[in-house]
């Protein structure tokens, strides 16, 4: 895949070195409920200027991203703050490994800049995992999130972050700084992590989540994964139950769809109406707010979803109250 950061450097960079010893993989054709737009439309071409005039990445290239067109045409963005380079080799991810280069100091005013200047009512930070880091990155997420408050003081603000394995303290920092919703991905099931997501612990993430409820019971959670991996029906039900466990309230499962010849290969595509199962069980099991679907991925409809998270919360308050009358 061809990024933006490709067509402004002098040479297209390899993009997965590390991933070049990998046998490849058969990418399999989309079914048809899997189509999106080509993104050609005004305001995704105004997107793309205000990010490239701050000279910032976004998850939405990165990653490869089939809702970008749909998103940027109406001036969402997801930022990933602290470089491009990520310093994990996730089997599904689109984001180039490397050793990443040092932090950008001007980069939380530039990301808040560019949310007053898209006019974000709420905006999606998150960022490649920088394990190089004695903090994993959590003081530049609490400075990004502390300088998008002085600019622009009513947009909330969703981060996503990595797992800050092995990083004393961290989680602290970032929970600290308050944001409006802490997402951080499982992305798959715990028997698919040594295949797809082998520099990650499964039981680790999920006690993350539980400790950001601990730290700061109002910071709504937020976890989604990715189906078509290879994963069992069964183990995303248990999934499910370790997330209720650890009180997240926002869950989101979309279809892994390939990158390249290189990463792990789609083992199925899952139906619409299998999503459809899927989010229908997720609510019996007690989250505020479930979004399942085909092309569903963690910050796609973050705003609207975010309005309707907050209500649900809302209306469970008052129904407790009711029951205490």
């Amino acid at each position: 895949m061809v990024t933006v950061l490709d067509l402004v450097s002098k040479a297209p960079r390899v993009r997965h070195p590390e991933k070049a010893h990998r046998p490849d993989q058969e990418v399999l054709r989309k079914p048809d409920w899997i189509r999106v737009k080509a993104p050609v439309s005004k305001g995704y071409a105004e997107t793309r200027d205000i990010v490239r005039s701050h000279k910032l990445v976004t998850v939405c290239e990165e990653a490869g991203c089939p809702n970008i067109g749909e998103c940027w045409e109406k001036k969402h963005a997801t930022f990933m703050i602290m470089g491009e380079i990520c310093t994990r080799a996730c089997a599904f991810c689109n984001v180039a490994t490397g050793r990443p280069l040092p932090l950008d100091p001007n980069e939380p005013e530039s990301v808040a800049k560019a949310v007053l200047q898209m006019g974000l009512s709420h905006v999606v930070i998150t960022s490649v995992d920088r394990d190089d880091l004695d903090d994993g990155g959590a003081q530049h997420f609490a400075e990004v999130i502390r300088a998008i408050r002085e600019m622009t003081p009513a947009t909330t603000i969703e981060i996503l972050t990595p797992d800050f394995l092995r990083k004393e303290g961290a989680l602290e920092i970032v929970v600290a700084a308050k944001p409006d919703v802490f997402n951080h991905n499982l992305e798959t099931v715990p028997s698919n992590y040594l295949t797809v997501r082998p520099g990650a612990r499964y039981f680790h993430s999920v006690r993350l989540l539980q400790r950001v409820k601990e730290l700061d019971p109002s910071i709504f959670t937020k976890s989604g994964i990715m189906v078509g991996l290879g994963e069992e029906r069964n183990e995303i039900l248990q999934l499910m139950d370790d997330l209720r466990s650890a009180d997240v309230d926002f869950m989101t499962i979309g279809q892994y769809l390939q990158p390249t010849k290189k990463h792990h290969p789609v083992k199925a595509f899952v139906t619409p109406d299998e999503f459809k199962s899927y989010e229908t069980i997720a609510y019996t099991k007690g989250f505020l707010m479930v979004s399942s679907s085909p092309l569903t991925r963690s910050s796609h409809h973050a705003g609207e979803d975010f309005a309707r998270l907050r209500a649900a919360r809302e209306e469970k308050l008052k129904k407790r109250a009711d029951a205490l009358v």
